[in-house]
């Protein structure tokens, strides 16, 4: 058995997303269809990300498995000559068995496209949405600057959602204006949660139109509330530009904001040692948000490959009456032994750090 990785353009259009739909045909339906054709095999390709009904892709990734000895570089060859011309396969290789497009760390970018002029241009708007009303591109860069970094973007995510977390990187958001009239979006980030680009663009053409001050986004953030955010923007307008995989661990991974801040020591994973453990310090954190951070953060650790992860808090609670001691005012730790954060379990503290312990998730709480 081998796996193929396929990187995906397609026009989205005429289909009804990426993931199989009974109500109408879908890019993950039509390479299935082909692939089986074309292999004379049952194949399911398994997407990194699964587009909206009309939203475009560049280079969206999928993989599918194959007894076929077609080299992985020329199964696009093969391929592209079956599918329709809104969908072709613009790179194939062979990868690992254990390789899967949703649980390898890397950077997904989007652009989302605006003209915003007085006429609509029937070439651009296929791939754009008109926006008769004039935007202030500076105003809309000011409001995407409160986006940018760690926050939990749950008032940009539809609340039908079944995501773990709503907590999300976005690395940068730029904005530009073009001559011809289109205001170009363009979003880089760990992940995304299902609209959140849209949404945000949809807010951002608010904040561009002057409903919204630029700080207001702030403020929509901290609500953590669909209901404050602006509008869901058309899909058309949005396109998945690239998606770009680590090619080997991180050696610290670090995250902040005003309501925390830690930092995953990943020294061992990235040194290909044989059995490497992972550290994990919360350096500051509210107490609302210490479970979600220790929670996240250990998933984080064993998902990149660490057998063990281990915790510490150098912010707990101060005692009402502290002693004075040569080492500064005394602290006890938010962690304690048998503490439960998501699948995983705290066992016994070694000199400050506790290791975590993958749980069933059927088991009682301990």
């Amino acid at each position: 058995m081998r796996r193929i990785l396929l990187k995906v353009a397609y026009d989205g259009t005429e289909y009804c997303g990426w993931q199989f739909q009974p109500n109408g045909i879908t890019i993950e339906e039509v390479l299935n269809r082909e692939l089986s054709a074309l292999f004379h095999e049952d194949i399911r390709v398994i997407g990194a990300s699964r587009t909206d009904s009309g939203v475009h892709a560049m280079g969206n990734i999928a993989v599918f498995d194959t007894e076929s000895r077609i080299p992985g570089d020329k199964v696009l060859f093969a391929v592209n000559q079956r599918l329709p011309e809104d969908i072709r396969v613009q790179e194939s290789r062979e990868v690992p068995l254990s390789f899967h497009p949703r649980k390898v760390n890397g950077v997904k970018t989007y652009e989302y496209r605006i003209y915003n002029r007085r006429v609509e241009n029937p070439i651009l708007g296929r791939y754009s949405y008109f926006c008769y009303y004039d935007l202030d591109v500076e105003k809309m860069r000011q409001a995407a600057a409160f986006l940018t970094g760690e926050h939990d973007f749950k008032s940009f995510c539809t609340p039908n959602s079944h995501a773990e977390t709503t907590v999300r990187t976005l690395y940068s958001l730029d904005i530009r204006r073009e001559e011809n009239g289109l205001i170009i979006l363009r979003l880089s980030g760990s992940g995304f949660l299902y609209n959140m680009v849209r949404i945000i663009a949809g807010t951002l053409m608010r904040v561009g139109t002057g409903m919204y001050p630029p700080e207001h986004v702030k403020e929509i953030l901290e609500a953590r509330d669909r209901r404050a955010a602006g509008p869901t923007a058309p899909a058309k307008g949005l396109t998945l530009v690239s998606l770009e995989y680590e090619k080997a661990p991180q050696e610290m991974v670090a995250g902040e904001n005003e309501y925390y801040r830690y930092e995953l020591d990943q020294r061992e994973l990235a040194s290909g040692s044989e059995h490497p453990v992972s550290h994990l310090t919360v350096c500051r954190s509210t107490e609302e948000e210490f479970p979600g951070v220790v929670e996240r953060m250990v998933h984080q650790g064993f998902r990149n490959g660490a057998e063990q992860v281990f915790v510490r808090d150098l912010e707990g609670e101060i005692p009402e009456n502290p002693e004075p001691s040569s080492a500064g005012t005394v602290r006890k730790s938010r962690l304690a032994s048998g503490q439960r954060y998501g699948l995983y379990v705290l066992g016994e503290n070694e000199n400050g750090w506790f290791p975590a312990v993958f749980i069933s998730a059927g088991e009682d709480s301990p």
